[in-house]
């Protein structure tokens, strides 16, 4: 049977024999050691400990173990990509600390706890976000071994451009402008959520790869999976918002229909919707196949995307 790493192994026959969840749990325990490790409690306590309230809160761990992948495919270490992989996980962590917040969408209750601002306020929730934004970057440049300098610059760019007004900042932007209008097209909501969402995901698998030196055309198609299966994640995010359960959500149900948020099921259909997001997770597949079986996590964390019910 052909290796993970074997460019020329069959996909087809050796993808039955790779084991996602196994991968997941034991990427997912590795990203979670690191994360206690990442952020310790110091003096003033109250914001490290709100901090590590919502990094340490649970979670699928799907973007630092997208960054891990990533790096593994092309050659690269868990070590070289642990800090930045870590330091993804706190830029998710205060988007959604601050996306929880009364002025943005008000939710009470976060991967079935409550939200960082119901346990500490909405003043220690805010810097806690600004704390974890902050820190990431910090954790970077500092924990970063065994990587060219001109490599970690590029991806603290990158990951800066994902996070700011031209990513994820701009997509929520946009977010917020459109709720309640009823005039909302296709086009722009599919652009809140390549931004909102698709940015980071699409920051996660590209600096995995430049951290293992990848070539432009590898950056490019790996780019270009995590664009799809970001649109795919947020696809299905809204049809689980409207057929899931507060328990299996982990959060408030019902929401963007309550916000009176654009949607793909408002637009699709929930059928349609889960057609489109298909076929975007075979379109992201699709530009792995060069990768060959050292491709595996990849394709199999697509699949899974789709496969989800929280």
């Amino acid at each position: 049977m052909a290796s993970l790493h074997d460019p020329t192994g069959s996909i087809t026959s050796t993808a039955a024999t790779f084991n996602l969840s196994v991968y997941l749990r034991q990427q997912q325990q590795l990203v979670e050691a690191a994360l206690d490790q990442s952020v310790t409690v110091e003096y003033p306590p109250t914001i490290y400990e709100a901090m590590r309230y919502s990094l340490m809160a649970g979670g699928k761990r799907l973007r630092p173990i997208l960054c891990l992948a990533t790096c593994d495919l092309l050659g690269g270490t868990v070590e070289m990509a642990m800090p930045t992989a870590c330091a993804l996980e706190m830029i998710h962590t205060m988007s959604l600390i601050h996306d929880d917040l009364p002025a943005m969408d008000n939710d009470d209750f976060r991967r079935g706890k409550p939200t960082n601002h119901k346990v500490y306020g909405d003043d220690i929730a805010i810097l806690a976000g600004d704390g974890l934004l902050a820190y990431a970057f910090e954790y970077i440049a500092t924990q970063t071994q065994s990587v060219p300098p001109e490599r970690v610059l590029r991806v603290v760019s990158h990951v800066a451009r994902a996070v700011g007004a031209a990513g994820l900042v701009g997509g929520q932007v946009v977010d917020l402008e459109s709720e309640g209008k009823t005039d909302v097209s296709l086009d722009t909501l599919t652009w809140i959520h390549r931004h909102k969402t698709g940015a980071l995901l699409e920051a996660c698998v590209v600096s995995g790869a430049l951290l293992a030196g990848a070539d432009e055309s590898a950056l490019k198609r790996l780019s270009g999976y995590a664009q799809d299966i970001g649109l795919a994640f947020q696809i299905v995010d809204d049809v689980l918002d409207i057929t899931a359960t507060p328990e299996e959500l982990g959060k408030t149900a019902g929401k963007d229909l309550q916000a009176q948020k654009a949607t793909y099921p408002s637009f699709w259909g929930l059928e349609e919707s889960r057609h489109q997001a298909n076929q975007l997770i075979a379109a992201a597949k699709a530009k792995l196949e060069p990768f060959g079986t050292a491709a595996l996590p990849l394709m199999a964390i697509a699949d899974y995307i789709t496969a989800r019910t929280h």
